[in-house]
């Protein structure tokens, strides 16, 4: 008798959103007309190396935000996808015009294939979203709505309860690791904003108390909580316009305390953008923008983007190697064994590998094509 086989593992999804509305022509912006988006559904738990493509779906989403406008749910059962920009024809009918939007997607994983269930609204140009640990709530940050809104999730089914007014544009959350805190990235004022969170009722509570926000580095973009959440990282971009030929910086934020503060700031490279922490919590990786979709005459210019690797250990967070990779780097995501890390490379239309060791990244050659440009990526870290 032929042995058994060992049963499948359970999935680890990863997830690319690909928006086809906007691309560059040597540093020169174009809007393109809509249709084409879509969402690409990888599992990277059999082969982490390698990760498997389980489905595309025709879905529109956004490069506009930071790249963290969709997630997993922690029982892999469903994924969130916040569409930031509606897409409307100019008036003068010579072209597209972004504008604001309010739709958020939710997609069935456990379906075959995986399938649109449920549109919702939420507030003006969802951008960044975040999942408790307890897969229980999500809260979108809305940009021009400069608010965050309230979701939860029971039995398969996710609901708006509630909007909560930040009073500024914010473009990123994340919860705390006991769900009671929230973490919101108010870009222009600086700012991280803590949100109170008592989900103890039928109907989640959040608040904000101003006084309780702390001070990042310009123009903050974006951030992610370590998954013993001790730490927050938050992305200081340095500049509206992401690429400026300066250095950025990366703040440290020590979440044990009380109340939580800006312990350290990392140096980095010009335009960082993504970010995420290993699920063993020992690295985190920062993708660099470095002028890669900027005019090749800008003396800031590089054909190729740029991971930073960082080594964390407590609250001190050092640089532990950088890499070039495709151009215009805007999601990433580590692998479920921490081993591998995801890059999606926006104008190569491409899913790059990378190893990850104590001494830094190495190109493992495996560069996955997608249908479309990946504007954001997102996988489980905890």
């Amino acid at each position: 008798m032929p042995a058994a086989q060992p049963p499948a593992p359970a999935p680890h999804y990863l997830l690319v959103g690909n928006d086809e509305k906007v691309t560059w022509d040597d540093g020169r912006i174009r809007f393109l007309a809509p249709g084409r988006d879509s969402l690409s559904i990888f599992d990277a738990a059999a082969n982490p190396a390698a990760p498997a493509l389980v489905a595309t779906l025709p879905l529109p989403n956004s490069l506009f935000g930071p790249p963290v406008n969709l997630a997993v749910t922690p029982d892999q059962r469903l994924a969130l996808i916040a569409d930031s920009m509606a897409w409307p024809e100019r008036a003068d009918s010579k072209g597209w015009q972004p504008t604001p939007g309010r739709d958020l997607y939710v997609v069935d994983l456990t379906a075959t294939p995986p399938a649109i269930v449920q549109t919702l609204q939420v507030g003006l140009q969802p951008s960044g979203l975040s999942i408790n640990r307890a897969g229980t709530m999500a809260l979108v940050a809305n940009k021009a709505g400069c608010s965050v809104s309230v979701l939860t999730i029971r039995d398969g089914h996710v609901a708006v309860c509630g909007e909560i007014d930040l009073g500024t544009p914010v473009v990123a959350v994340s919860f705390s690791a006991d769900g009671r805190r929230a973490y919101v990235v108010k870009t222009d004022t600086h700012r991280l904003a803590v949100l109170h969170v008592d989900d103890t009722g039928p109907t989640p509570r959040v608040t904000h108390d101003p006084s309780e926000d702390l001070t990042t580095g310009l123009v903050p973009f974006n951030l992610v909580v370590s998954p013993d959440g001790t730490l927050a990282l938050v992305v200081d971009m340095g500049s509206p316009t992401a690429s400026d030929g300066h250095a950025d910086s990366i703040s440290v934020v020590d979440l044990q305390s009380d109340p939580p503060r800006v312990v350290d700031r990392i140096m980095v490279e010009d335009g960082p953008e993504g970010i995420a922490i290993s699920p063993d919590g020992r690295h985190a990786a920062v993708a660099i923008v470095q002028g890669s979709n900027n005019p090749s005459s800008d003396w800031f210019h590089h054909p190729h983007g740029q991971i930073v690797l960082l080594h964390i250990d407590g609250l001190r967070v050092t640089r532990a190697g950088a890499i070039d990779v495709g151009a215009l780097p805007e999601g990433i995501a580590f692998s479920p064994d921490s081993r591998y890390l995801y890059v999606g490379n926006f104008l190569d239309a491409t899913l790059q590998v990378l190893a990850v060791g104590d001494n830094g990244l190495t190109d493992t050659g495996t560069c996955i094509p997608l249908p479309g440009h990946p504007a954001s990526m997102r996988a489980q870290s905890y």
